[in-house]
């Protein structure tokens, strides 16, 4: 049995901050969608089977081919599917109940997730028309799409 020396205290502790301090590089794909949400547009790419991606990727997921030229898409898009959020957490991007869903814009070929300002689930339907809104200050990253929200509203 060891005995505690009476002259140290009982534990020693030392502050210790770990961090990985790094900053992404986006590239030419990401970084051209993340500008242009910024000016308050979405794109897409194109690829080489005509298949317009959205969010854009670097490569043809089909295929693993580059893609070709950028796209205008939306803002208008339809709902794929979705889920309803009854009761939101902090890190949710509305406070109050809202749909999570996959949105596909206007001329794009795939959907991205995100949320939709709907008010009451009755509100909510696969098929439905939706539009962008915008955050009042766009700065070139995903969270300028504050979320969607049905058309007419």
């Amino acid at each position: 049995m060891t005995e505690q020396r009476q002259d140290l205290p009982a534990s020693l502790t030392a502050p210790h901050t770990l961090e990985y301090t790094y900053t992404r590089s986006v590239g030419p794909v990401i970084g051209r969608f993340l500008g242009s949400l910024r000016e308050r547009r979405l794109v897409g790419v194109r690829t080489e089977s005509g298949r317009v991606l959205f969010p854009p990727q670097e490569y043809d997921p089909e295929t693993g081919d580059p893609v070709g030229e950028f796209v205008e898409v939306g803002p208008a898009a339809t709902v794929v599917t979705w889920a309803w959020v009854s009761e939101p957490r902090p890190n949710h991007p509305l406070a109050r109940p809202f749909a999570w869903a996959l949105i596909r814009p206007d001329g794009a070929d795939t959907a991205m997730l995100h949320a939709i300002d709907a008010i009451d689930e009755s509100r909510v339907s696969t098929g439905m028309r939706v539009r962008v809104r915008w955050r009042d200050e766009t700065a070139g990253e995903i969270h300028d799409i504050a979320c969607f929200e049905p058309e007419g509203a």
